[in-house]
C-alpha cells in the first residue's frame, strides 16, 4: 500500500452551493423528507408573505392547494423587487432572484414584527430548491413579471409579460417527488399552523383553499382581532366549563428583554391545563423561560391575593405553580428582537432576562385584574386552594 493512499486533503473536498447543497441534505433545511418537511416548504414561502402583512405592506395572504398537486401563495403587497428591471436595493428586501436562490441568513433576526414560519430561517430558496418546478409572478409598478425555475435553477431571467392592474407577489411550486415520498399537503395541518399564526398576530388575514377535489373546494379564513384572548377562547371551546366568564388578557413591552409579551388565560372547573408558549410566533413545545416566567408570575399573583383575603392559612405554604396551573388554559407569546433558542430544533426558549420580565409583568397585571374582579378572583382562589388542601 502506498504511504499516501489514505491522505485526505483539499482535493477530496466537494463544495456544494445554492440549490445543490439543499437538495443534497434536505433534512438540514426542512427537518425531514416526510410530511413535516413537505409542509415546511409551504411555511417558508408563506412566511415572506405573512411578514409583508405584519409590516403593513400587504393586506392579506391567500394559499391554494391546486388540482395538479402544487401550492400557490399570493399576497397583495407592492411586489418583490425585480433585478431584471434595473432595480437596486431600496430597503424593501432582497430582489426576486436573490430571494429564490440565496439562503437568507438574516431571516431569523427579522425583529419582533416578523412571524417565524420556517424551520431554520433560510427563506423561500429552500422551497425553490426542493421543488420540481416553481413559477414566480410579480406585479410591481405597473408591470407583470414572470420567472420559472426547475429544481432551484432559473430557466431564464424574469420576463416582463405586460401591464399589471394590481400589485403583489404570487409563487406557485410543485414539491419534488424525487425528494419527498408523498407530495400531497394536509389541509388540516396547514390550517392549524395558519390559525395559530393569525391568533398570535392581530393584523394577519390569511386564507387557505383546497381546490384538489372535484366535489368543490373547501376553504378557511383566519383573522382574529382579539389576539391571544381569542386563542384561549378557542382552546377552551374543546374543554370543560370555565370557572370564570372572562378571559384575562394583557400585553406589554419590556426593553430589558428587547421585545413584547402577550398573555391570555382562563381557569376551568376541571380538566388538565393547556399551556401553549410561542416565541416570535414559533411554537415552543418544550417551553422555556417565557413559560416558566408566566407560571411564576401567575402563582405569585394568586398567592398574594389569596393571602390578603385570608383564603390561605397563615401557617400553610403558598400554592405552587403546578397547582395554579390546574385547569388553566393559557397562551404565552413573546416577540423578541434577539430570541435565544436552546438546541437545534428551537423547541425551547432561553434567556434568563425573559423569565424575569414575564414573571414581573404577569404578577403585576394579573394581580391588578384580581383586585378589580373580586368575585371572579374569589372563585379562582377557592378552587385552587381547595385543590391544594389548604
Amino acid at each position: 500500500m502506498r504511504a499516501d493512499s489514505n491522505r485526505y486533503d483539499a482535493a477530496h473536498i466537494t463544495v456544494l452551493c445554492g440549490s445543490d447543497a439543499i437538495r443534497k441534505r434536505p433534512g438540514m433545511y426542512v427537518g425531514s423528507t416526510g410530511e413535516r418537511g413537505l409542509h415546511q416548504l409551504v411555511f417558508e414561502i408563506v412566511g415572506r408573505a405573512v411578514d409583508e402583512v405584519l409590516t403593513g405592506r400587504a393586506g392579506s395572504v391567500a394559499v391554494t392547494l391546486t388540482p395538479d398537486g402544487g401550492v400557490r401563495v399570493a399576497d397583495d403587497g407592492p411586489g418583490v423587487r425585480v433585478e431584471a428591471a434595473g432595480e437596486t436595493g431600496d430597503g424593501d428586501g432582497p430582489g426576486l432572484e436573490a430571494l429564490l436562490t440565496r439562503v437568507m441568513t438574516a431571516a431569523e433576526s427579522g425583529g419582533p414584527d416578523a412571524a417565524v414560519m420556517g424551520l431554520a430561517g433560510v427563506g423561500p430558496c429552500v422551497a425553490n430548491a426542493l421543488s420540481s418546478r416553481l413559477t414566480a409572478e410579480v406585479r410591481r409598478q405597473g408591470t407583470r413579471w414572470v420567472q420559472e425555475y426547475i429544481r432551484g435553477v432559473a430557466v431564464a431571467p424574469p420576463i416582463a409579460m405586460g401591464p399589471a392592474t394590481d400589485s403583489g407577489t404570487t409563487i406557485t411550486f410543485q414539491p419534488d417527488p424525487d425528494i419527498f415520498g408523498n407530495v400531497e399537503c394536509s389541509f388540516t395541518a396547514l390550517a392549524d399552523r395558519f390559525r395559530d399564526a393569525a391568533f398570535l398576530n392581530r393584523g394577519l388575514d390569511i386564507a387557505l383553499t383546497d381546490a384538489r377535489f372535484p366535489g368543490g373546494p373547501r376553504a378557511a379564513r383566519f383573522r382574529f382581532p382579539g389576539g391571544a384572548g381569542d386563542f384561549v377562547a378557542f382552546l377552551d371551546g374543546r374543554a370543560g366549563e370555565p370557572l370564570h366568564p372572562d378571559v384575562v388578557a394583557f400585553e406589554w413591552e419590556d426593553e430589558r428583554m428587547a421585545g413584547t409579551a402577550e398573555v391570555a388565560l382562563r381557569w376551568r372547573m376541571s380538566g388538565r391545563g393547556q399551556l401553549r408558549g410561542f416565541a416570535n410566533s414559533r411554537h415552543t413545545p418544550d417551553g422555556g423561560t417565557h413559560v416558566l416566567g408566566f407560571l411564576d408570575g401567575a402563582a405569585g399573583a394568586v398567592n398574594a391575593w389569596a393571602r390578603e383575603q385570608r383564603l390561605l392559612r397563615a401557617a400553610g405554604g403558598d400554592l405552587g405553580a403546578d397547582r395554579v396551573g390546574r385547569g388553566l388554559t393559557a397562551v404565552v407569546s413573546v416577540k423578541l428582537r434577539r430570541p435565544e433558542f436552546e438546541g437545534a430544533t428551537r423547541s425551547t426558549l432561553g434567556g434568563a432576562v425573559v423569565r424575569t420580565c414575564v414573571e414581573e409583568g404577569v404578577r403585576q397585571r394579573l394581580g391588578n385584574w384580581l383586585d378589580e374582579h373580586p368575585e371572579q378572583a374569589a372563585a379562582i382562589s377557592r378552587h385552587l386552594v381547595g385543590a391544594d388542601g389548604n
